[in-house]
């Protein structure tokens, strides 16, 4: 071959190739272009990747000002782009930083702009306790640095409290045993707000609850709080971690009104009892911080009024020894009072004969009317009131009148009532799940309890068994059709035995 490449073509029929291209006979693999290269890649990615789930380390945090979250996922040995969209990050328990370890869950795809391919994450949770215990950390010397957990900003406690506040759930025992507490302690009057204590969305409505009893007016139609509980029963630190958010704890620290903070158990600890003014190690002893023992102050107060009457009564005890003093040196009253004891006695003999004179008087007269009464005359009058009474006759105007009233009155309820039966929704396809006991099931949790279901359609019932956890799919939201592919469809397989750790593309490890 010529050293000169410049050569014409024939010396390059070999396909080792030559200054323009050219078509060759039998080559049928016609030349592809960038934007169609990066599209087979980006649906062979998609289609293989459609489900994982990583773990590792992020690294350049970023939120958009579109609300969309990028970041990296890292290990010792690699590094890969992540993307969350807006909704997904709004749905996030924790606030995403630099150096939290986390398992994300979601799909490759490539990014055909920069040849690059990233992760577009649906689900981000922080990898074990360790990992949580760090960013507790993080956010507590964060906090700390700013000052609210400063012991001089604390606030001492209302002695006696009108009104009092407390943010918790209204189904939990909590609120009982605080109201319970309250009442063998000093009956008060209590305002609950209702939240939820755990989950997305509880430290948003804590945050909300502090800050709407400061926000309420004095003299207002609704009193406002002297003190309020923020409160919750015991439970991992992922049940109490609505109470380590920021959004809680500034919430808390801002507050206008004193705050105890009762989260948990003695043992447990969140950033909302140090930015409290007081911390109590349960819901019970946070309701006896509140109120003093009534039975106490009454005791107190009867001492206080004991030792008043004892001073005010000491003259009093001075002057009657004086006066007992000079009472012996005055005459004796039997001899003051003898001539006007008899005196009285006469009197009362008198007064004693002349009253049997007069009852025996009375009862002359009253022998003389009983002989004029008449059995016939008290008959006649008998039957003239009776005769009075069967002409006393009902019209039945009247009733008519009432009844239609009474008609009219039930009547929207019944065209309402046909529509209230809970049977009807099932002629328009909807179907009613029961318990075999007959019990209604609302909830998904509660179907779980049961060991068999009874489904009630329009035509009959039927009796079903539910699903274990391998039949939840509300831990993933189902992606949009615009951003997932669907997967084609593949042929059953026989079960296969659950591997010992979970496989990398299923989520619930089964």
């Amino acid at each position: 071959m010529p050293s000169n490449p410049f050569f014409d073509d024939d010396d390059h029929a070999d396909g080792s190739g030559g200054l323009v291209a050219k078509e060759t006979a039998g080559n049928n693999a016609a030349p592809l272009s960038i934007s169609e290269i990066s599209n087979l890649l980006k649906r062979t990615v998609e289609d293989r990747f459609g489900f994982v789930r990583l773990r590792g380390e992020l690294s350049g945090v970023k939120r958009a000002a579109s609300g969309h979250l990028y970041c990296a996922l890292k290990d010792d040995k690699a590094v890969i782009d992540g993307v969350m969209w807006k909704g997904g990050a709004q749905r996030l328990a924790f606030r995403p930083e630099d150096g939290i370890e986390v398992v994300a869950t979601g799909k490759l795809t490539t990014y055909p702009g920069r040849s690059k391919y990233q992760i577009v994450i649906e689900t981000m949770e922080i990898a074990g306790e360790g990992a949580l215990l760090a960013l507790l950390e993080k956010l507590r010397a964060r906090l700390a640095a700013e000052g609210l957990f400063n012991p001089e900003r604390k606030r001492a406690l209302p002695f006696l409290p009108q009104t009092i506040g407390v943010v918790t759930s209204p189904t939990g025992a909590v609120i009982r045993d605080i109201l319970h507490r309250l009442a063998d302690r000093f009956p008060s009057r209590v305002l609950v707000w209702p939240v939820l204590v755990q989950g997305e969305g509880a430290a948003a409505q804590v945050a909300n609850a502090v800050r709407g009893f400061s926000a309420i007016a004095p003299g207002g139609p609704v009193p406002r709080p002297d003190i309020v509980i923020v409160a919750r029963g015991g439970g991992s630190i992922e049940d109490l971690w609505s109470f380590n958010e920021e959004i809680v704890v500034r919430a808390v620290a801002e507050s206008s009104i004193p705050v105890i903070s009762a989260v948990g158990h003695e043992t447990d600890t969140t950033l909302c009892d140090h930015a409290a003014d007081r911390r109590a190690p349960t819901p019970t002893a946070a309701a006896e911080m509140a109120v003093p023992v009534r039975a106490e102050l009454l005791a107190q107060l009867g001492d206080l009024a004991h030792r008043k009457r004892r001073c005010a009564l000491r003259p009093v005890t001075l002057g009657r020894e004086r006066l007992e003093a000079r009472v012996q040196r005055l005459p004796r009253p039997e001899a003051i009072l003898a001539s006007k004891a008899q005196k009285l006695h006469e009197l009362s003999e008198r007064l004693r004969r002349g009253l049997r004179d007069e009852a025996t008087a009375k009862a002359r007269q009253l022998q003389h009317a009983a002989g004029r009464l008449s059995l016939p005359l008290l008959r006649h009058r008998v039957q003239a009131c009776d005769e009075r009474l069967g002409r006393i006759g009902l019209v039945p105007r009247l009733l008519e009148r009432r009844r239609d009233l009474a008609r009219d009155a039930l009547a929207p309820y019944a065209r309402v009532l046909p529509q209230l039966d809970p049977r009807l929704p099932l002629q328009r396809g909807y179907a009613l799940v029961k318990a075999p006991s007959g019990k209604t099931v609302t909830s998904r949790e509660a179907a779980l309890r049961e060991a068999g279901l009874v489904i009630e359609f329009r035509d009959g019932e039927l009796a079903v068994t539910p699903g274990g956890p391998a039949a939840d799919t509300s831990a993933s939201p189902a992606p949009a059709p615009a951003t997932s592919p669907r997967r084609p469809s593949r042929p059953s397989r026989p079960a296969r035995p659950a591997p010992s750790s979970p496989r990398q593309d299923d989520l619930f490890g089964s």
